[in-house]
Formats: C-alpha cells, structure tokens, sequence
C-alpha cells in the first residue's frame, strides 16, 4: 500500500504510527492538540461525535490498512490511539494537567488490557477489532478521570 493512500495516511494518524519506538504511545500524543481544539471550539459532545465518526472512519481505514502491508493488526496503526484519547479527553477539563492524566491513564489502560480489554484484543478481527480495545480501554481510562477530577480538580 503506498504511504500516500488515504487509509495509509488516516490510519497511521498521518505517518505517526510509523515511528518505529511506541507508536501507540506517539499517535496518543499525536491525538492531544486535535483533541484539544476539539473541546475549545465544541465541547465534549462534539468531541465525543468527533471520536464516533473517526471510529467509523477508523474500522475501514484501519482494515485497508492491514490488508494492504499484509498484517493482521499492525502496531503502526494508531487511529485506534486517537479514538481512545479523544474519548478521555472529553471528560476532562481544558487544563494542560488534566490531559497529562488523561493520556497516563488512557496509555495505562490500553497497554495493561484489563477484562474486557483484553478479550476484545485476542477475539475481535478486522478493522473493527483494531478499533475496539482500544475503545474499550478508554472507558475504562475516562471513569477513572471523571472520578479523579470530581474529587480533586
């Protein structure tokens, strides 16, 4: 597939997933500044839709994107990445602090994959199993935030 196919270039969040140490952790980092605008100019329901559609998106750029360079769920996919911290970033304020512990927790539990995280790593297939334990772990990552900033911030 060539790097300047669509589904390459979503899929790799824009070539940050191709950075060959911790491309997961780069697209969740690659993911702050969108995320950022996101909640200053529409707020959390619209960064929340945002997420949504990118998940969309994501599921058929993300399986093109496997099937084109041959692997079943490559790590330099990391749409997946931006979904997940998008959906934490919503619930927590706009404060350069807030989104540090929101990309700590959201990079914890998508590494950790607790239940159901990780049935959802070994089990699901195809651009949507890509998609989705990293969806699953942002839930988890955005309950620990929303309590974490209720009872602190």
């Amino acid at each position: 597939m060539s790097p300047l196919h669509p589904a390459y270039i979503l899929t790799t969040w824009f070539w940050v997933g191709r950075i060959p140490f911790a491309p997961g952790t780069w697209g969740s980092l690659a993911a702050l500044p969108f995320g950022w605008a996101l909640m200053t100019y529409g707020g959390w329901l619209e960064t929340l839709f945002a997420a949504a559609l990118l998940f969309a998106i994501g599921c058929w750029s993300s399986a093109a994107y496997a099937r084109g360079i041959g692997r079943k769920d490559p790590g330099s996919a990391v749409i997946d990445e931006v979904v997940g911290q998008w959906m934490v970033l919503a619930v927590l304020p706009l404060d350069i602090w807030a989104y540090v512990m929101g990309f700590v927790l959201f990079r914890l539990f998508d590494v950790l994959k607790p239940w159901p995280v990780s049935v959802a790593d070994r089990k699901l297939t195809g651009g949507f199993g890509i998609m989705a334990d990293d969806v699953a772990a942002a839930l988890y990552a955005m309950a620990v935030a929303a309590l974490l900033v209720h009872f602190f911030w």
